[in-house]
This record gives structure tokens, C-alpha cells and sequence, in this order.
């Protein structure tokens, strides 16, 4: 399993950003990349520059991480791909029916970022049952 560092993280987003800028071959990745920056103009002044990649964002600061953004937006939309875990695809549309798709993932992203917290809290492995509860609930517009 592919496991980067926080740099590769966040170079893998500045490169891609850079490559289409500059009207390069991006990979399949970059692709998705780049589509969910340009969802996301308040990120792409950030993306160009290089020194955003030792940069710390606090939520005591009022930050949003930028890459943590664009990183679980790439997981929540491969995870709807792949239907993993079984149901979120299902769950996903039915947002993305009464809301836009860009919203229906960041709803999604509550749940995700909900159920990291209580892993990494806990020192468990997610909770794939709890996510897609959390998921539902979420669904219930």
C-alpha cells in the first residue's frame, strides 16, 4: 500500500497544479487532482507557491489544510469508484441528487474526517460501520 509522506502529499498536488498550468501531460491522478483544484480557487495562489509544502495549518489558527482537503477529497472519490465500503456509492448519489456533487463529497468528508478522529483517538482501525452510519445520516436532508 502506497503510504507518502506529508511532502509527497503535498508535491504531488503542487506538480500537478504546476503541469496543467503550464500545459503539460498530467497522469490519470494529476487529472483528478487538478479537477478537484480548480473546484477549489481559494487554494490555487497557495499551489503556486513552492514553500507551501512546509507550511502548518492549525484549526487553534482557524486553518483549513489545503492538501488534507484536496487528499480526502481524491480518497472519498476513489472510495465511490470502487463502492468501498460497500454502499457508499449508493449513498454518495443520493446526496449528489439534492446537491451538487462538489457538496455531496464534502458532506461525505464530515464523516470521513469524523471517523479519523475517533481511529486515531481510539487506536483503531477505522470504522467502516460507523462511517457509512455517519454517511446516512448525512443523507437525511
Amino acid at each position: 500500500m502506497f503510504n507518502p509522506s506529508r511532502e509527497q502529499v503535498r508535491q504531488f498536488f503542487i506538480e500537478a497544479w504546476q503541469k496543467y498550468r503550464h500545459k503539460q501531460l498530467v497522469s490519470p491522478l494529476e487529472n483528478m487532482a487538478v479537477q478537484l483544484i480548480q473546484q477549489h480557487p481559494e487554494y490555487h495562489e497557495l499551489l503556486e507557491k513552492p514553500e507551501a509544502i512546509n507550511q502548518d495549518y492549525t484549526v487553534e489558527k482557524g486553518q483549513t489544510n489545503p492538501f488534507l482537503h484536496l487528499s480526502m477529497h481524491l480518497a472519498i472519490q476513489e472510495q465511490v469508484s470502487i463502492d468501498q465500503p460497500p454502499g457508499i456509492k449508493a449513498a454518495y448519489e443520493r446526496l449528489a441528487a439534492t446537491l451538487d456533487p462538489h457538496e455531496a463529497s464534502h458532506r461525505i468528508m464530515e464523516a470521513l474526517g469524523e471517523v479519523i478522529w475517533e481511529a486515531q483517538r481510539l487506536n483503531k482501525p477505522l470504522d467502516n460501520e460507523r462511517y457509512l452510519e455517519l454517511i446516512y445520516r448525512h443523507t437525511s436532508i
